[in-house]
């Protein structure tokens, strides 16, 4: 059985939120509710109703993996009639997507937000735990800072009922989110794992509040290196956490394990589903290679000039699949008669029909693959945060602040576990910093805001012509303009 004790997400949740086994298999039952109040009126009680806000936040991956082909490393170009899809991925790569056209893909990103952070708004005001409020205040402001990052001016959501929600500036929303977060963090666990795996503590906080700074610059027009490199601190300081030996150990079936996560999201093939990134990335003939339960639908691809940026002796290099593909039992597999070989080169953004057009494109095997799965979904919890990220931030931050050497000593922790050459005070600079957080952190969705932050989104790449500015922020969702009377379009928009 597959970690069922530290899963806020399966069928033991309350269990789990309360500090129990799911070994202890009591009944209790709350058909009879006290005359004074209902259930959630207890401490223990209201922990164990925050398990389906932790749901929300499982659907983190599900949001944000499509967004991500909006940037240099990742892509899903049309193969014959397959992947088509209205030019929806067209749209996305080449920074053309609309408001309008595009409605469905951005209006499910905000209503992903604010559906989350009204189910927090609706347990805040019944829960007396102070450790359990500052959670779901960590947890609203984590929904709230992706609202900001993704489309710039939101709402700032504290309460249910009241008049229409008006729309706040990007400054106000990282305000705001400073805030929520400083006066929460007293009170919040410092629990590593256990029943806090995939949970707000406090050192999900200062990861949240070291992206703010990290990005502050972008957010509010003035840089906050410093509090960037505070945060980080006080997550390497505290002893919690420690780089994994092996890279890919922190994207195995079972990851949990890892002690470089910071946060993740649990997932489970057959109690919490949605980890389905094999079925989107490999071929459907692939299905042979792993004795998959079902067909791989073939679609993403890494990028040729992203993939071309790791050295051969990069351990990280690993992650993607490329050349020969065989069975199971070791027979090399065949597409149309054309030996199934995935080459780096995609050669158009519209292939032709036919294996050519099916092959191209090296796949992501990062999160380890299960085999002889019978389900769709696998056991792969995604990552959300991890150390690596803070060495690789702090480096950034003390880079930009002409703190060198203490950019070198960070960036080469990372380095040396991929087993390449460290770099010097020359060979570090900011446009490396950016190659190596794409090395790193590939396909665990920083990019965009990496590329915004580097002032590189907007740039040409294979494919992609040059974008316009207003393209660093989604558009406000057609949906939402049409409910809210209050809200504002995003300009070029």
């Amino acid at each position: 059985m597959k970690r069922i004790s530290t899963r806020v997400l399966m069928g033991c949740t309350a269990l789990l939120l309360t500090g129990q086994a799911c070994t202890d298999l009591t009944e209790k039952t709350f058909d009879v509710l006290p005359t004074s109040g209902s259930f959630g009126s207890t401490p223990a009680q209201q922990a164990a109703l925050i398990g389906p806000l932790y749901s929300g936040l499982g659907d983190y991956f599900g949001n944000m993996n499509e967004l991500n082909t909006t940037t240099d490393e990742q892509m899903v170009p049309t193969r014959g009639g397959d992947w088509k899809d209205g030019d929806n991925w067209l749209r996305l790569y080449t920074h053309t997507w609309g408001p309008v056209t595009d409605n469905g893909q951005f209006n499910g990103r905000w209503t992903w937000c604010y559906n989350n952070i009204t189910a927090i708004n609706q347990q805040l005001p019944t829960a007396t735990d102070q450790t359990l409020i500052a959670e779901l205040r960590t947890l609203r402001a984590f929904f709230h800072y992706q609202a900001m990052d993704l489309f710039g001016n939101v709402i700032i959501s504290e309460r249910l009922g009241g008049a229409t929600p008006t729309q706040s500036t990007r400054p106000q929303v990282y305000a705001w989110v400073e805030k929520e977060l400083l006066e929460a963090y007293p009170n919040l666990s410092e629990t590593v794992g256990g029943a806090f795996y995939g949970r707000m503590n406090k050192w999900v906080a200062d990861m949240i509040l070291a992206k703010l700074y990290l990005n502050a610059q972008v957010y509010t027009g003035t840089p906050q290196w410093q509090k960037a490199i505070e945060r980080c601190n006080n997550i390497i300081n505290s002893g919690k956490f420690s780089l994994a030996g092996d890279f890919f150990s922190n994207f195995t079936t079972q990851n949990q394990g890892s002690p470089e996560i910071i946060l993740a999201t649990p997932f489970s093939s057959t109690k919490r589903g949605g980890m389905n990134i094999q079925m989107r990335t490999l071929h459907y003939l692939n299905q042979l290679t792993y004795n998959l339960g079902g067909q791989p639908w073939n679609g993403y691809c890494t990028v040729t000039e992203f993939y071309n940026t790791f050295a051969n002796n990069d351990i990280r290099k690993q992650m993607w699949i490329v050349g020969q593909q065989f069975r199971a039992d070791g027979t090399p597999l065949q597409d149309d008669g054309v030996p199934m070989v995935f080459t780096p080169e995609i050669p158009s953004f519209v292939l032709p029909a036919g294996a050519p057009g099916r092959l191209a494109g090296a796949r992501s095997q990062k999160y380890q693959i299960q085999r002889n799965n019978p389900f769709n979904d696998q056991d792969n919890d995604f990552v959300i945060y991890r150390l690596a990220d803070v060495y690789l931030m702090r480096a950034e931050a003390n880079l930009r602040l002409n703190n060198t050497a203490a950019a070198v000593a960070d960036a080469n922790i990372i380095r040396r576990r991929a087993g390449v050459p460290e770099y010097t005070a020359g060979t570090l600079t900011l446009n490396e910093m950016l190659a190596e957080r794409g090395r790193e952190l590939a396909w665990e969705y920083h990019r965009r805001q990496d590329l915004i932050r580097f002032g590189q989104y907007t740039r040409t790449w294979r494919f992609k012509p040059a974008s316009q500015e207003f393209r660093n922020l989604f558009p406000i969702p057609n949906d939402q303009l049409a409910l809210n009377p209050n809200l504002k379009q995003n300009p070029g928009y």
